[in-house]
């Protein structure tokens, strides 16, 4: 079974939305992200572990996995820790843009996959769902004359 361990303030950081949340609001970022993933990884058999920096203000967590606080220490320590101690590390696939992290997880035989890939991965539906729910609502013909054929 596939693990995805995930860098949750790197992933915050790679998208703009997040990003901007983060600046004001530590924690509504963070419930931000966990909402995306819990979307996203909805239907899928996965395990799935999201470290952040830091203490946990309101604690957050997932259905498909945990969520791990570094408290005093940087998250990427803890990220290593949990790579070491996944029998099959060909399953993990790695989410970061930390290079240090990333040269890690390959060492280890880890599948890598960058923060802004993955956070454009995440947001993309949004954006798709939006549209599709936008045109469903518009399944008038005359409506779609109007819109497309004003002069």
């Amino acid at each position: 079974m596939l693990h995805y361990i995930i860098d949750g303030n790197n992933v915050i950081g790679k998208i703009p939305e997040l990003f901007r949340l983060q600046k004001s609001d530590k924690q509504r970022s963070r419930e931000q992200l966990v909402y995306l993933l819990q979307k996203y990884f909805a239907n899928k058999k996965l395990n799935l572990t999201l470290h952040f920096d830091g203490f946990a203000n309101t604690p957050l967590s997932l259905t498909k996995g945990k969520i791990i606080y570094s408290e005093n220490k940087p998250a990427d320590f803890f990220i290593r820790e949990n790579i070491e101690r996944v029998k099959n590390r060909k399953n993990i696939i790695l989410v970061t843009s930390d290079n240090e992290l990333v040269n890690f997880g390959k060492a280890c035989g880890c599948t890598i996959t960058s923060s802004k890939d993955f956070g454009m991965t995440l947001t993309k539906g949004n954006s798709e769902d939006e549209e599709k729910s936008r045109t469903e609502e518009i399944n008038d013909v005359e409506e779609w004359k109007r819109i497309f054929l004003k002069k």
